[in-house]
């Protein structure tokens, strides 16, 4: 994918609300895709655009060897680097939404620490279809932008292992292509193919300033101190 290019789309959709993509999506014709489960949920208040970058990870088939703790700790080694890895961190460009198909298994792929070397590298947010997200008081704290299904304690041994990556994936109803164009914020996350996704910003965005219009008169009739929304 063109950085340039890449840049150029997520520069057209900066604004937008979920919503308007939403309404964007309708006005060619997408009534009935893009829109992801609404099971899947932002750790918290936030908003994010990026570009689809995806990876697959299954259910670990083990089994787990039976080991002391002491070499327990010798087996992990061999398990992050043998077993569950992560090789599309180091493709991560600025703007990438890492969007994460983790077979819906209760397992913290992501927590505190490895999101903030995605942010480092340029990652904007994370949509996973499991829990797959952890250390969520210090995630919070971070301002690191996660959707998940739900929230998750276990770490990934003996859990999950690394498939495949830059593939299509399906997290929510919605199938992801690397590429396409991810938003997330309080209503949800809304997934929009990249060969309409200018189009979509077209009219989403006529949809964003026709209701800061509507909302900005109402703001001046109940006597509102006007704010970004409408201005």
């Amino acid at each position: 994918m063109d950085q340039k290019e890449n840049e150029k789309l997520l520069d057209l959709y900066k604004d937008l609300r979920v919503a308007d993509i939403r309404d964007g999506m309708d006005w060619m014709g997408y009534h009935h895709y893009g829109t992801v489960d609404y099971s899947i949920k932002p750790l918290f208040r936030t908003r994010a655009v990026g570009i689809a970058r995806c990876a697959r990870y299954l259910p670990y088939e083990g089994p787990l060897p039976r080991l002391s703790p002491e070499e327990y700790t010798e087996w992990v080694k061999y398990y992050y680097s043998e077993v569950c890895y992560d090789p599309w961190t180091k493709d991560i460009q600025p703007g990438d939404f890492i969007c994460l198909d983790v077979a819906g298994i209760n397992v913290g792929l992501i927590g505190s620490n490895n999101s903030l070397d995605c942010k480092k590298r340029g990652a904007v947010g994370f949509l996973l279809n499991g829990g797959g997200i952890r250390d969520t008081d210090e995630v919070i704290l971070q301002k690191i932008p996660v959707w998940s299904k739900f929230i998750s304690q276990p770490m990934d041994q003996a859990r999950i292992r690394y498939l495949e990556k830059d593939i299509p994936i399906a997290i929510g109803g919605v199938a992801i292509y690397p590429g396409d164009l991810v938003a997330g914020d309080g209503d949800g996350v809304i997934v929009v193919p990249r060969k309409v996704a200018v189009d979509v910003a077209k009219y989403a965005k006529r949809e964003l300033d026709n209701d800061k219009v509507g909302r900005k008169q109402h703001y001046i009739d109940l006597g509102i101190e006007l704010d970004d929304t409408v201005k």
